[in-house]
């Protein structure tokens, strides 16, 4: 299948700001677009690209003051399965991690692993390690969360969620990697697009989505505490140790987002 993908974005500025960017469809995708994700601005200014520590593209420009317009519309293939589900992927000890997954064990900016030693091996001490652990961690993450926009803010660590449960997407894959994280199993931020493939209506109005990968039998699985089912169409836009990593877009002065809008619609045949 084809998927359409894009977003836009209009900032108000009132002077010249530097801006990142990390809105690009992620690397191991390019091969897959059929009409490429390239940043549009207008007024037209100067972009410049790079690619982070974690291989994530960014893009660099400077607003001007006033109004700005950022955008994209791009279509990308996509083999129309749903997330791989994989049972028997065993949990290695951590003496026998590849070194490069080590930094996903450790604390971030919204997942401190060390607050959640004592809850998590409570919690999850009795279940069998590997899938059906981080499964569990999941379940509890997907019902002790309530969803809804208005519980969303960019200060709130997975400790806050854990406590006060209530979140967007975002916190419940936080909360699902600290948890994670504290069990001894590597656990990394991701977001991108996920539309409303194969999904019953109504549909709500789109946005990006958050989710995390955990590494486990040798390589990383997605898990989607939020839906917390396997899902069609995913796009990966970036990963990290956690939202920090990966903010869309972060503005070196004052700015206001006016609007915004996403994409991902299926391309009908």
């Amino acid at each position: 299948m084809q998927i359409r993908v894009g977003y836009e974005l209009c900032y108000t500025l009132p002077q010249p700001t530097p801006m990142v960017l990390m809105l690009n469809v992620h690397y191991s995708r390019s091969s897959d677009l059929v009409r490429p994700d390239h940043m549009l601005t207008s007024p037209a200014v100067r972009i410049s690209a790079y690619r982070d520590g974690f291989g994530n593209w960014c893009s660099r420009l400077v607003a001007p003051r006033g109004q700005l317009r950022i955008f994209s519309d791009a279509i990308i293939n996509d083999d129309g399965a749903a997330d791989p589900i994989n049972p028997g992927a065993l949990q290695f000890p951590v003496e026998a991690l590849p070194e490069d997954t080590l930094v996903f064990l450790l604390g971030s900016r919204y997942c401190e692993t060390d607050r959640f030693l004592d809850a998590a091996w409570k919690l999850f001490g009795p279940t069998p390690t590997g899938w059906e652990r981080v499964q569990k961690i999941c379940d509890f993450v997907h019902k002790h969360i309530t969803f809804g926009y208005q519980h969303a803010s960019s200060t709130k660590t997975a400790w806050d969620v854990f406590n006060d449960g209530k979140g967007v997407c975002r916190d419940f894959a936080h909360l699902a990697i600290a948890l994670c994280r504290a069990m001894n199993v590597p656990a990394r931020y991701c977001t991108g697009y996920l539309g409303d493939i194969g999904i019953p209506g109504p549909y709500g109005a789109m946005d990006f989505a958050g989710w995390f990968e955990a590494y486990l039998g040798g390589q990383w699985h997605i898990f989607d505490p939020r839906n917390n089912q396997a899902r069609i169409g995913r796009i990966l836009i970036a990963r990290g140790r956690d939202a920090a990593d990966v903010a869309i877009s972060t503005s070196f002065g004052p700015s206001t987002l006016d609007s915004f809008k996403v994409i991902c619609d299926e391309v009908p045949a």
